[in-house]
């Protein structure tokens, strides 16, 4: 696919604009003008993730425009301020296909779901627009501003969840953004950056793994701290042992582990995953952990119990 395309701004003649021209020695044909010439050879082989990755002002929105069939560049919805964003995501389609939506791009705060787009913070927008993303535009679009507006853990935790979220459907999607810190974690299959208009094939970096520590306890104090993510508001289980995992010292993660009646199985409950860790499967790890702890007798009881869970969350 070979792309060429020149913009044009009119020629403005006024006092500031003439003299910067003449003191810094630019022409009104470069000064109002300039020409994109990029061959993308992504026609050849099946793909479903391209980023084109750059710095501001190197023409990846420009680029964008033209890609796959021109126009179809998503720069945001229109969200209705008084709607929840659970009404608004995929009006009509399944509702365990939207809210599984929303827990695989790692918007699995279900409280979140009830409230408007535009008090939501700013990684829930994010997470809020690739999910709708994922149910509106399944076939092929083009993304700007790709983890533009938030801080680079959820960018990078967001990219990894969108990125296997887009993958379960049939489509392609290019991203335009200007870090080159997601590209790990997205894991695209073809890349070019515009500041050095190189094209690279496949995917070129491995996902890096996620090391967390775990910690046993009898307190239920940390709970307090993980207690506003939680979709359910109950009373501790009795007799539970707490699991916290953390990342560098960061909470990452909380599980309880309460036996049951005769020492028979243990039920695994109040699990919750921080926000900005959601999506990148950190959760379901750290459950199968604790659970084979369990299953092995590693536990106060030093008795071999089979974990059960009760859950509603699509995630889950």
């Amino acid at each position: 696919m070979r792309i060429t395309k020149t913009v044009d701004s009119p020629v403005f003649n006024g006092y500031r604009a003439a003299r910067v021209r003449s003191m810094f020695n630019v022409t009104e044909e470069t000064g109002s003008s300039y020409t994109i010439d990029v061959d993308l050879p992504i026609e050849q082989e099946k793909w479903r993730i391209g980023l084109v990755v750059g710095p501001s002002g190197t023409g990846k929105t420009t680029l964008g425009r033209e890609l796959l069939g021109g126009g179809r560049l998503h720069q945001g919805f229109d969200w209705d301020p008084e709607k929840p964003i659970i009404e608004q995501i995929g009006p009509g389609r399944d509702f365990g296909e939207v809210t599984g939506a929303l827990s695989a791009v790692g918007l699995g705060t279900v409280p979140s779901w009830l409230r408007p787009f535009h008090v939501l913070s700013m990684g829930e927008r994010f997470r809020a627009e690739m999910a709708r993303i994922v149910i509106e535009e399944p076939e092929a679009i083009v993304v700007d501003e790709f983890t533009s507006v938030v801080d680079r853990q959820i960018a990078q935790i967001g990219a990894s969840a969108f990125a296997k979220a887009w993958r379960r459907t049939k489509g392609q999607i290019i991203l335009l953004s200007c870090h080159y810190d997601i590209i790990e974690w997205l894991t695209p299959d073809w890349v070019l950056d515009t500041k050095y208009w190189r094209f690279a094939r496949g995917r070129l970096r491995r996902r890096p793994d996620i090391e967390i520590d775990i910690y046993e306890t009898s307190s239920s104090r940390a709970w307090q701290f993980f207690k506003p993510h939680h979709y359910l508001d109950l009373p501790n289980p009795i007799c539970a042992t707490y699991y916290i995992a953390e990342h560098k010292g960061e909470p990452v993660a909380h599980l309880a582990a309460s036996p049951g009646t005769g020492l028979k199985f243990v039920r695994l409950t109040r699990l919750v995953v921080m926000p900005e860790w959601q999506g990148a499967g950190v959760g379901m790890k750290f459950l199968e952990y604790v659970a084979r702890r369990w299953f092995d007798g590693e536990n106060r009881h030093r008795k071999r119990m089979t974990g059960i869970i009760h859950t509603s969350h699509p995630g889950l």
